[in-house]
């Protein structure tokens, strides 16, 4: 055996025992249903912070969005780099307080029980709880993507690799919970920003010091922000409006927006913020590498897997590039799991706490009932990663879009106006955007789902600002 092959398996094996340990701490400090949902309270907004921009910045921006660049170039990186980040600052500007400040009042655990205090309506947060299932779509992405890395650092099928992730990530978890996931998330995401920066400054060569140029040799499309050459990314709307609109929405997804009810007051929500916002710029970073894989001249016919071919060329050339090429692979199935523990944590306890509960005629143990959700979610998922879909970024903003666009009059609306807010009007508004994003992307040739979920976004707005209109205008008379 190697040297290389030696710290392979010695690194491996260390993060596992460092992921335990901390999710050892995270179970001694879990004591009930409250504390597996969102923690008793106690944890640093620096620390909520580097967990939610970890959670944000998963497989999808480390291991597929890349893809995505590699393919459609500057287009591509503008969408996810610039016009995301813009919508997950305004989101959490916009949001955060007026959302802390209701979930404290009513001692909400999950958005669905934030939604049924918000509308006093049982049926809308039952409603909203199943839409939410749809998060499933984006563990499906997680898994099938640390797979393909994890057959470039071990001489395993990717279906054994499916297997191993999933049984690591579920105990883990099963363990502490929300504490097991802030504490393994700080962790990752510091490892994360390592290997962001490493990576970001050894591929920048292939600029050959004219960034725009360099792009505009692989093709005038690919170094242009509006790609006429793309089916996805190809004027303003579906670069930066689409972006911006969908990324705004996706803040709201239960494993995002519930980190704010992890803050002690909202005294912590700038420090929150800040953190947040800093450290996901820097991931974004990432996706450079769809860039330097083209420049680099290598031909890549499965787009899932430009990452991963992109590291086992540059590193695996000599011994000090496969310790290296051991510690990045390692890393970015960090990244991965970074997001799969906090969607785990925040499905469990809203299929608890929203679903078996409220359906449910006796009191039952909500934290042993939190645990068996997960296996099953885990079990879901495995039977959906097992024979992927091609393009599994796409699938999954199919599924995860969705629900933002669901999600965003209820909660927007919900946040930003104080008086009472018609449930008919909401509620239909909310299956409106479900069904219209839906129809365009599978029925109406929409091929990119943020550009049919944004559409289906304002189609929903400008029904609830007219139905807001006329139900004064009637009131008025």
């Amino acid at each position: 055996m190697t040297s290389a092959e030696i710290f392979k398996y010695v690194l491996s094996g260390t993060y596992v025992v460092l992921v335990y340990g901390l999710s050892w701490i995270g179970m001694r400090r879990t004591k009930d249903m409250g504390g597996f949902a969102i923690g008793n309270k106690d944890m640093s907004p620096y620390l909520i912070g580097i967990t939610l921009a970890a959670s944000i910045a998963s497989t999808a921006t480390f291991v597929i969005n890349p893809g995505f660049v590699y393919a459609h170039g500057l287009s591509a990186y503008v969408h996810y780099g610039v016009a995301g980040s813009a919508g997950i600052l305004t989101a959490f500007l916009v949001l955060s307080r007026g959302f802390l400040r209701l979930g404290e009042e009513n001692k909400s655990l999950t958005i669905p029980q934030w939604i049924y205090h918000r509308y006093h309506h049982r049926g809308f947060s039952l409603f909203f709880a199943f839409i939410n299932l749809l998060s499933i779509s984006f563990v499906v992405l997680i898994l099938v993507g640390c797979s393909l890395l994890m057959t470039g650092i071990f001489p395993i099928e990717q279906k054994t690799a499916l297997v191993g992730i999933l049984l690591f990530v579920f105990s883990y978890v099963l363990m502490g919970g929300t504490y097991a996931h802030a504490y393994t998330n700080t962790l990752q995401g510091i490892m994360m920003l390592l290997v962001t920066l490493l990576l970001f400054v050894q591929g920048f060569k292939y600029f050959d010091g004219n960034i725009i140029q360099s792009l505009k040799s692989i093709s005038p499309g690919y170094g242009a922000v509006f790609n006429s050459e793309s089916n996805l990314y190809y004027d303003f709307f579906s670069v930066f409006g689409g972006g911006f609109i969908v990324t705004f929405a996706l803040m709201l997804q239960p494993h995002i927006l519930t980190k704010v009810l992890y803050l002690r007051s909202e005294a912590d929500i700038g420090k929150f913020i800040g953190t947040t916002v800093v450290v996901g710029t820097l991931f974004t970073l990432i996706l450079m590498v769809g860039f330097y894989a083209r420049l680099a001249g290598l031909d890549i016919p499965i787009q899932d897997t430009v990452v991963r071919e992109y590291l086992l060329h540059e590193f695996s050339g000599s011994a000090l590039g496969q310790l290296t090429l051991t510690f990045i692979f390692i890393t970015l199935l960090a990244a991965g799991m970074s997001t799969l523990d906090g969607i785990l944590v925040s499905l469990s306890a809203m299929v608890v706490n929203d679903i078996v509960t409220p359906l449910s005629k006796h009191q039952s143990n909500g934290l042993a009932w939190s645990r068996w959700v997960l296996i099953a979610v885990g079990l879901i998922g495995l039977a959906l990663a097992w024979n992927p879909p091609p393009l599994i970024g796409i699938f999954a903003q199919k599924g995860v879009y969705g629900l933002a666009a669901a999600s965003l009059v209820p909660m927007l609306f919900g946040v930003i106006i104080p008086k009472p807010l018609p449930l008919l009007l909401v509620a239909s508004a909310s299956v409106l955007a479900l069904l219209m994003h839906f129809y365009l992307n599978l029925f109406a040739g929409v091929a990119n789902p943020a550009v049919s979920a944004s559409y289906a976004i304002i189609a929903s707005c400008a029904y609830t600002l007219l139905g807001m209109a006329w139900i004064n205008f009637r009131t008025a008379r």
